[in-house]
């Protein structure tokens, strides 16, 4: 199996970062390949602009969406973004793993969906049956996220709300849209007051999360 892991947290020496590092020692244990983009390391920039075009189908007025058909049909996207989209051809299974911020992406995250998950590319535009005919169809995802707050606060009727609702926007609206199969998400709550050995105990249930995929 190929495995793109995309990945969002400015910390080496993090628990996400050591999530990360478990996770490619155990795809790499199964015999399974992987690629990882660490989209902080890659400096990878979140803004969908003109930049991201070397071809303009219209240098006069900037429509993203339009300029975004074009270089698929020119391949004449700036070449971190043909980078990436080379990365999701390649795999079989995409993770996403962050920390969660405001019930989200970060934005380095959100920028990677937006440059990356491009009409002609992930969905066709010509029909109004995306979730069905998403381009990525055939592929698999996975949410992999850390919380600052704990698990009670993620309940139906803790403080935030039921998470598997709060995170619908990307499992559903975004990874589902395209045609991913959303497996279930891996949560780690209440990460910043862990205990060394509470921190441990997740890494080897992340481990066997990974193991048993």
């Amino acid at each position: 199996m190929n495995i793109l892991y995309i990945y969002a947290h400015q910390e080496p020496k993090s628990l996400n970062s050591a999530m990360k590092d478990t996770a490619v020692a155990a795809f790499e244990e199964k015999g399974d390949s992987i690629k990882v983009s660490d989209l902080y390391a890659l400096v990878f920039k979140p803004v969908l602009d003109e930049n991201d075009f070397q071809k303009r189908k219209n240098p006069e007025k900037f429509n993203p969406f339009v300029e975004q058909l074009h270089a698929n049909k020119t391949d004449s996207f700036a070449p971190d973004i043909k980078e990436e989209m080379y990365k999701v051809n390649w795999a079989d299974m995409l993770i996403f793993q962050f920390p969660l911020y405001f019930t989200g992406f970060p934005a380095i995250m959100k920028g990677w969906i937006d440059r990356v998950f491009t009409p002609g590319f992930a969905f066709n535009p010509l029909t109004n049956s995306a979730y069905d005919t998403g381009l990525l169809k055939g592929k698999k995802a996975m949410l992999v996220t850390t919380t600052g707050a704990d698990k009670d606060w993620y309940t139906s009727g803790g403080m935030h709300g039921d998470i598997d609702e709060l995170l619908k926007n990307i499992t559903h609206c975004t990874l589902e849209f395209v045609g991913l199969e959303v497996l279930p998400k891996h949560v780690v709550y209440g990460a910043s007051s862990l205990s060394e050995d509470d921190g441990k105990k997740e890494l080897e249930k992340y481990k066997e999360r990974i193991l048993s995929l």
